[in-house]
This record gives structure tokens, sequence and C-alpha cells, in this order.
């Protein structure tokens, strides 16, 4: 059991979903809540040597089975040293993608299969679940203009489709914990949405 909160942020590439992350943390700050912010792949000195290899543009040779074996390896360091000692002191932990992205870009996108990263899972984060996933939402074309151009936004159009419309279905399947946010429109409309996604939790 844990006495702290735990939310994560999803979305496909360029949403703003680090963007709104930010702003959420100060909001809370602001009212007095102990947040830590972290993100997948990195959130540790371990994870972030992991996140330049995922990210790296030469690693071209990087195949899918080791892409999502890494993804979690970076995972299960946050998990044991930052995440859950965070919400064992009941603070608020804001993560920037989670298992739900890697069920998109390595289940999904890759054909690696949801069976596989659920297994995973349940090795690297031992029952963790987001207690709320903001997932902000947006279209390929506009996200990839304004992303930043790594090693997953060089991927071909048709595997971000795949990603975009497997987010939309985990939304679909579990809108209880994912909220679903129109990410096209200014940031401080996004954010307030954001807020309403999660006040719930604050009682």
């Amino acid at each position: 059991m844990t006495k702290g909160l735990f939310l994560t942020f999803e979305g496909p590439e360029g949403a703003g979903k680090s963007t709104q992350l930010n702003i959420l943390a100060e909001r809370l700050r602001a009212a007095g809540h102990e947040v830590i912010e972290t993100q997948e792949p990195g959130g540790t000195r371990i994870g972030k040597q992991i996140r330049q290899i995922l990210l790296d543009h030469g690693a071209t040779d990087l195949k899918p089975t080791t892409e999502l074996l890494l993804m979690f390896a970076s995972r299960a360091q946050n998990v044991d040293e930052v995440i859950l000692p965070a919400l064992a002191a009941g603070k608020i932990v804001l993560c920037d993608r989670f298992t739900d992205s890697t069920l998109a870009y390595q289940g999904a996108g890759r054909g690696l299969g949801a069976d596989m990263v659920y297994d995973l899972d349940r090795i690297a984060c031992r029952g963790l679940v987001p207690h709320r996933t903001v997932l902000i939402d947006i279209d390929v074309a506009t996200g990839l203009a304004r992303a930043e151009q790594t090693r997953m936004e060089q991927q071909p159009t048709s595997f971000h489709r795949t990603v975009r419309d497997t987010f939309l279905q985990l939304a679909n399947d579990d809108s209880r914990r994912i909220r679903l946010i129109d990410g096209a429109r200014d940031k401080q409309a996004v954010a307030s949405d954001v807020w309403a996604a999660v006040a719930d939790l604050m009682e």
C-alpha cells in the first residue's frame, strides 16, 4: 500500500505532456504539496544513461526486444529508487510516461504485443499502477512538427499513427483511470483540463 499519489502523463510525440506536468507540479507545490517529478525512460542516474541509448540517433541497430527491455530496466530502477520511496513518504509523484507508453510504442508500434509488456511490468513495477493518468492527445502531423527530433520521432508516420491509436484505445478501455485531453489548444486551456482531471484526487 502507498500513502502518496502517483500521477502519470502520456501522449504521442509533441502533445505537450512534459509542459503540462511542469505546470501541474508548480500548482501543487503552490498549494503546499510535496511533489516529485520524474520521467521514463530516465528519472535516475542509471535511467538517464539508458535514455541516452534509447534516444540516440545512431542507435539504428537497436532491436525491438532490446528496446523493450531497456525501457523496463530504466523503469525498475525508477520505481525502486524514486517512485515507491516518495509514495511511501506521502508525496505526490508526477511521472512523464510509464507503462501505457510502453504498450503504445513497443507493444503496438514495434509489434511485440501487450502480453510481453504486461509480463515485464509485473517484474519491474510489481503491481504499481498510476492513481490517475492524463493522456494528452494530438494529431500525428501536428505533434511531430512540434517535437524534438530524437530516434523515436524519426520512426515512420505509420508507427506514430499506431502509437496514437493505441493510446486512444487504452483511454477507451480504462476511462476511470485515464483522462483524455485535447492537446491542440493553448497550454493554459489544456492546463485547466489537466487540473479538472486530477482535482478530485486532491480532496
